[in-house]
Order: structure tokens, then sequence, then C-alpha cells
């Protein structure tokens, strides 16, 4: 059996407001729980207007609060925005209120513009090198406290809270295979590397004393309706939304609407269908051979899903239809 994850971007609509958002992520959180789902994974953005996860280990907080056995954590938490220690802090103490349940995903972008990612760190700190350093020195603070170390994250310290390396390109492969931690990729907005990095990742792994295999995750955007018309016509608010982005727009996530003619340049779509590439978008017919043939091409050892679902009602019966498909999958 793959397991089946989510990934929560905490939409905040047009019209609606972060506290609405927020709700309906624990509310997801809950159902997914219910429907078997292995993680529940919160994602950190700033200065994005339709994304209520910014301050992200407070979201994670607030759904493993709200739930009991679900595996809750950051997909990701982006490094280069914070110090490794306030960081192993924060899930330390995450995983002291609630042990056992939580992952620290790690990212390298900063989640937002340059102008906004000064303002978040202050100082230029983006750089390959500087990343390898405090993921290092993150992953120190979580593990046992060695002789002489003076410098502790409590709580944190011995917690071995399961570290993950999310990335989409052949660096982030490499260093995860590296440092023998389980790699999440991100082909549900950047599909071009997934295989090549999937291939360097398995083939250089180095077994650690957190992982002794690969695992590797694979995202993908999801959207299922009862036909292949209403998962399409569902499917704009997502086609929005990536249109605004390039347009450096960003705004609420967008009411569906019957066609994108006229909403997007014959470029705009091309870039945004190319970022899709690996997206399942229909009926549970459509979704089940999408995701089989998915799995198939990967070998991904799991998968985690996100839905832009404009409609929450919607986007719950999206995750409803995948449980479905999964069970089936893993039935046959």
């Amino acid at each position: 059996m793959v397991p089946f994850s989510v990934l929560d971007l905490s939409p905040i609509i047009e019209g609606g407001t972060a506290s609405m958002a927020l709700r309906n992520t624990l509310d997801l959180a809950q159902h997914a729980e219910r429907w078997g789902y292995h993680r529940f994974w919160l994602a950190e953005h700033h200065n994005m207007p339709g994304i209520a996860s910014a301050a992200t280990a407070v979201v994670v907080g607030h759904v493993a609060g709200g739930t009991a056995s679900i595996r809750v954590g950051s997909g990701g938490v982006m490094l280069p925005n914070h110090a490794p220690l306030v960081i192993a802090e924060q899930f330390g103490t995450l995983e002291s209120l609630y042990p056992g349940r939580i992952d620290l995903g790690i990212g390298r972008a900063p989640g937002t513009d340059q102008t906004t990612a000064r303002a978040l760190r202050r100082e230029a700190s983006g750089s390959e090198e500087r990343f390898v350093t405090d993921l290092q020195e993150l992953q120190g603070y979580l593990d046992p406290v060695r002789p002489g170390q003076i410098v502790r994250a409590i709580p944190g310290a011995g917690l071995r809270v399961p570290v993950w390396l999310l990335g989409s390109s052949l660096f982030s492969a490499q260093l995860s295979a590296a440092l023998g931690l389980p790699f999440a990729f991100a082909s549900h907005f950047a599909p071009d590397y997934l295989l090549q990095a999937l291939e360097v990742y398995r083939g250089q792994f180095t077994p650690s004393l957190r992982l002794a295999k690969p695992h590797a995750m694979v995202g993908v955007s999801v959207v299922a309706a009862e036909t292949d018309a209403e998962a399409s016509r569902l499917a704009t608010s997502l086609q929005q939304q990536w249109v605004s982005l390039r347009r450096g727009t960003p705004g609420p996530l967008q009411p569906p609407v019957d066609t994108m003619d006229g909403r997007w340049t014959p470029f705009e779509q091309a870039g945004v269908d190319h970022a899709m590439a690996y997206a399942a978008i229909g009926s549970p017919q459509t979704v089940e051979a999408r995701l089989k043939a998915l799995i198939e091409m990967t070998s991904a050892d799991e998968l985690i899903l996100t839905a832009q679902v404009f409609d929450h009602q919607a986007r719950l019966r999206t995750f409803e239809i995948v449980a479905e498909v999964r069970d089936r999958l893993t039935a046959a």
C-alpha cells in the first residue's frame, strides 16, 4: 500500500478571511484522519493574500490539537527564513505536546518574493552552503545532547523529530541522499526534474540513524468530482491562482469559472499546463487512472496531495474521492 497524505495551503478564498481558512484547515484534517490519510502537512508562504499558513508551526499545533492520530507537520518550513535553534524549539515543543505525530519538512526557498524575504531574515542567507550548514545545525539540536554542547533546544534535544527535505531540484535530491533523509519532491508545481531527482536520490542514498532506506514522497495537485466536466470547472480556481502568481499579482483564491478563455494568454496557459503536468483532475475513474500511472512511473513510497478548491465542501469531496481511489488501488 502506498500511503496517501495531504498538503494544505489553508486557502483564503475571495470574500473569505484567514480565520475561515484556518477553521477549514482543521475541518479538512479531521476528515482526512477519518478517511485514513497518513500525514497532514502545512506550507510556509509569506505576503500571499490567498494563503493563511505563514506561521506554520502555530498552524501545525492547531491541527495536531484538533486531531488524534494523523501525523501533522510542515511541508515545509523554509529554513533560510529562521534560525535553526528557533525551529528546533518550535518543533521540539510540538513533539512534546503530540508525541510521535510531528514531522518537520524543510525547504530551501524563501516561500515568497525577494523583498519579503529580506523583511523576514534581514540578511542574505540563501546560498546552498549556508543551507547545508543550517540544516546540519538544526539536526544537531534535535539529536541527543553531546558532551560539551553549550546551546541546546529545550524542548527538542534528543527528540529526533523526523526531518524531511523538500525540493524540486537535483540539489535537494543529492542532499537528502547524502544525509539519509526522507525526500519529498514538489512535482505539484515543478514537474521538470521529478524522475531524474528520484533516480539520483535512490541511487546515491546513504543509510543513516534516521532512515535505513530511501523514502520518496511525490506531490500531486488533485481536483476530483463526480464528472470530468465538474472537476475541470473546479480546477479553474487553481488555474486562476497560477496566472495571478505568474503576473506578480497574487490574491485570494477565486471562485471557479465556466471557461478560462479570455482570462489567460496562450503563453500563460502553456505555462500553467506545464506546471500541472502531473495533476489528477477529473471523475473518480479519471483520477484513479492518473494516480495509478504516477505511482507506477515513479515507484513513489508515498503521495502527498493538495487541492486548491474554492468551495470547502467540494474540497472535502475531492479528498473523499481520492481516499476511495486509494482503497481501490490497495485492493487491486
